[in-house]
């Protein structure tokens, strides 16, 4: 029987206590759209908290979803330990020349002090500011990037990839710093306003390394620092398959699994039955193609294949709406999720 639920945060709750709420949580993680709404580059918009905190209710109200995302920018980490980020107009903002020029560089890092950064500010000061004026309506999502998949930003794929099969010791060092800045930095948000932390890993993801591989890195690695973390969080892969690891994820004490559109729903869904929550997987990428009628199949399929039960947030697969995807199918997805996510989801076993 579905619960009656009257915030968003509630409804949350309840789909994270594998019951049924009474819709389908809807968390569209828009980021650059907020500068839309407020007329402003990319560049202009993530240079000051209040324009995030205008931008996020402003989407909120908008498409009626179920969460506040107080994420700024993937290399914003970069940018706490010196390192370039480079803007565009229509799209994300990227890491530059990586600052691990060289092995022997990461034995003189230090991990940034979170309260002496000012771009790692902006972010702790729209937390602040989005709890004080939303209050426990809406769960609020910090984001960190993982030990494990930040050196990717670091340092580049090629010499990361060398770094974790020739120089252990070295590699060793590395997750150590990055574990403490991870630890610090998502305890800082949750103090802030944050309700809950996105742990994005997709190196972890069995797209990129095999469950062997992981079991000896980025699983260990999460155990540890998700430990560490005084709340909530939700493990990402960022478009990457995590099927063959459900279960070992299960065990780094996450709560939520983001997946991606390329691995079956359903049995994602049954895998993560009772463990994990399952975020996803609308294919963000198609997304920027698709008419209001192919985003109302897609959102009808996706609750079809994991929303009866509970346990199930729809989202999109990567972690982040590309600027590309037009405010008119973004209205689609809200309207054809607030159209067919009402429990209980009688018409799924009508179409089956």
């Amino acid at each position: 029987m579905n619960q009656k639920t009257s915030t968003s945060l509630q409804r949350v709750l309840t789909t994270l206590g594998h019951k049924e709420p009474d819709r389908v949580p809807l968390f569209l993680l828009v980021t650059m759209h907020g500068a839309k709404e407020l007329s402003l580059s990319i560049k202009e918009y993530f240079s000051k908290a209040e324009n995030v905190v205008e931008g996020q209710l402003r989407l909120r109200a908008k498409y009626r979803h179920d969460c506040i995302y107080n994420f700024f920018y993937a290399p914003l980490e970069v940018e706490a330990w010196g390192g370039e980020v480079i803007y565009c107009d229509d799209g994300p903002v990227n890491s530059g020349a990586p600052f691990i020029q060289n092995f022997q560089d990461i034995k003189n890092l230090e991990p940034p002090k979170v309260e002496e950064s000012p771009c790692l500010g902006k972010v702790l000061k729209s937390a602040q500011m989005l709890k004080e004026k939303i209050g426990d309506d809406a769960p609020i999502i910090g984001v960190v990037m993982s030990p494990f998949s930040l050196p990717i930003m670091q340092m580049g794929f090629d010499k990361y990839i060398e770094l974790m099969y020739e120089r252990h010791d070295l590699f060793e060092y590395l997750m150590k710093v990055n574990e403490e800045f991870c630890v610090n930095w998502a305890n800082a948000q949750l103090k802030a306003g944050a309700t809950a932390i996105c742990y994005f890993d997709p190196v972890s993801s069995t797209t990129i390394s095999t469950r062997k591989m992981y079991l000896k890195t980025g699983f260990e690695i999460a155990k540890r620092t998700i430990t560490r973390i005084n709340g909530p969080t939700a493990t990402h892969m960022a478009s990457g398959c995590c099927l063959p690891i459900i279960e070992d994820l299960a065990q780094t004490g996450t709560a939520i699994v983001g997946v991606s559109c390329e691995e079956d729903l359903e049995d994602l869904k049954n895998k993560c039955k009772n463990k994990l929550t399952v975020l996803g997987n609308l294919n963000g990428i198609e997304m920027r193609h698709w008419s209001p009628a192919k985003a109302e199949e897609e959102v009808k399929k996706a609750i079809s294949q994991a929303g009866i039960g509970g346990g199930f947030i729809l989202s999109d697969n990567h972690g982040e709406i590309p600027w590309q995807v037009s405010d008119d199918l973004l209205m689609a997805i809200s309207e054809a999720v607030h159209k067919w996510g009402q429990y209980p989801l009688h018409w799924v076993n009508d179409d089956k």
